[in-house]
Parts: C-alpha cells; sequence; structure tokens
C-alpha cells in the first residue's frame, strides 16, 4: 500500500510512461522524409508505455494544399509503417492524426481528419475521425468530412478518450468521454501561438471539470505564415500540470502518469456526483 496526496491509504499505483513527441513541422520537409524521421522518433521510446504523436504531422495542419495530394486510406502505408514502429518499440502508439482518403464521402467529403490508436502488437486499438473542424468557411470545413462517433477504448495504458486539437473547445464532448469511462483524454493538435494562452487553460479546465488527465500534443514551426504553438503538456485528474513543452522548441517530453490518482481523486472530491444537468 502507498498514500494519497490526501494521505489516505490507497492501491498501487498504475503508472503508464507517457512520451510526447512534439515536432516541428516545415512545409519544405519531404513528406516521405518527415514520415521516416518520426518512425525513428517512435523507436526511440522504447521503455515507455505510451508515445503520441500531433495533428496532421504528415500533411500538414494549416497546408491546406498539400491534403489532397498526401492523404492516404486507413489501411494505407503510412499506418502499415507506423504499426510496424509500435511494435518494434513495444508501446500503445496514439499516431496523432493525419488525411484519410475515403472511397465512400463522409460527410459529403472524401477527406477526413483521422486520428489512430496501435498496440504494442501492431494492432489497430481505434480510430477516430474529428468531429468538431476547424476554419469556420474555409480550410477543414470546406475540404473534410466531420466525423460522428465519441471514441473511448481499452488499451494496455489504460481506457483513452479520443479528441483533436479544436474539439478542446467543445466541453460537452469531453463530458461525454467521460460518461464513457475515460481515464485519460489524448488531444493531438496544431494550435497556433496566437491563441496559445486560451490551450493552456482549455486544457487544464477539460482535466479539472471531468476530472481525469489529459494528455495535449500540440506541434512547433511555421506553417504558411502561421506559427504553433508549442506549449505540449499533461494535465492531471485534479487539474495538475505534470509536464509542459517549449513554445518554439522540437523535443520529446516524458513524464509518468498515475492512472490510479484519478480514482483516488474522484473518491476525495466527488463533485461529478453533484451533477443536475
Amino acid at each position: 500500500m502507498s498514500q494519497s496526496r490526501d494521505g489516505a491509504d490507497v492501491a498501487a499505483r498504475h503508472t503508464v510512461r507517457t512520451a510526447l513527441i512534439q515536432l516541428d513541422f516545415d512545409p519544405a520537409e519531404p513528406y516521405a522524409d518527415r514520415v521516416g524521421r518520426v518512425v525513428d522518433l517512435v523507436a526511440a521510446q522504447r521503455g515507455a508505455d505510451l508515445v503520441v504523436l500531433p495533428e496532421l504531422w504528415p500533411n500538414g495542419g494549416f497546408t491546406y494544399d498539400a491534403w489532397e495530394a498526401t492523404a492516404e486510406p486507413l489501411d494505407g502505408p503510412l499506418t502499415k509503417v507506423l504499426a510496424e514502429a509500435a511494435r518494434d518499440a513495444r508501446v500503445t502508439l496514439h499516431a496523432g492524426s493525419f488525411v484519410e482518403r475515403h472511397d465512400e464521402p463522409v460527410g459529403g467529403r472524401a477527406l477526413t481528419n483521422t486520428a489512430v490508436v496501435l498496440g504494442p502488437d501492431g494492432s489497430r486499438l481505434a480510430v477516430y475521425r474529428k468531429i468538431h473542424l476547424f476554419g469556420f468557411s474555409e480550410g477543414e470545413p470546406q475540404l473534410m468530412g466531420a466525423g460522428d462517433d465519441v471514441v473511448v477504448v481499452d488499451t494496455p495504458v489504460g481506457r483513452m478518450g479520443l479528441a483533436t486539437c479544436y474539439d478542446l473547445r467543445f466541453a460537452e464532448m469531453f463530458r461525454r468521454l467521460g460518461d464513457e469511462g475515460a481515464q485519460l483524454v489524448v488531444v493531438p493538435a496544431a494550435w497556433p501561438a496566437t491563441r496559445v494562452g486560451h490551450w493552456r487553460v482549455l486544457a487544464q479546465a477539460r482535466a479539472i471539470e471531468n476530472q481525469y488527465v489529459v494528455v495535449a500534443l500540440n506541434t512547433v514551426g511555421e506553417q504558411y505564415g502561421k506559427a504553433m504553438g508549442g506549449h505540449s503538456m499533461v494535465v492531471d485528474a485534479r487539474g495538475e500540470l505534470l509536464v509542459e513543452g517549449a513554445a518554439d522548441v522540437e523535443q520529446v517530453l516524458t513524464v509518468d502518469i498515475d492512472l490510479s490518482d484519478v480514482a483516488q481523486w474522484r473518491a476525495a472530491f466527488p463533485v461529478l456526483a453533484d451533477r443536475r444537468l
């Protein structure tokens, strides 16, 4: 037995060693070179339990004119090489997201912003297609179809909820993820530096109000004149920052997450039991 932060005896820790790969996206880097570089970075995380990549890291979050040319089907070469990387490193890999091409339109579009979670054996554990598309009248809403499914999945590291970037602004989605049993929610993003203050506040708010861990991974670098905001972070169920990345540096952030603290904190401070709406 050990003691919680409140001093009570608790069960053994459920520690998840997590590696967040905060990537620098350079539009001039050839697609194949970028994929190879990221696969090498994943391979270097052997010893971690969970590895996370950012949103649209193969294609670019704001490089709209590259999406059609670099889109791939769900069973294409990209997901196959990432499955091999997860298997070789023996990690659960949240592979960020990529531009998925569909034979049958989704939401009237042939492309979606699709996240994939892969197991340590390379198996596909979950697929999430971004529900809230950013750009108002351009960008994602113009070129991509929106997903419909809220996704929570049991993985070797725990019960994981999936969200992507702009989803972070929609509290009702994160409440659904909690209602479906998420212990941690992983949020890959391509979040601009101009609104990085919102990024930090929203990540902490989603963790505090739902009493689960939020793993929020951003990119750095510049995409067609838009500087990305970095500041990747892990927020625990109490709303405390466990780790936070730099604003403008590619780096790997490694942190141990104690998922047993989710149940402990909910028992110590049972705010969710007082919901009335």
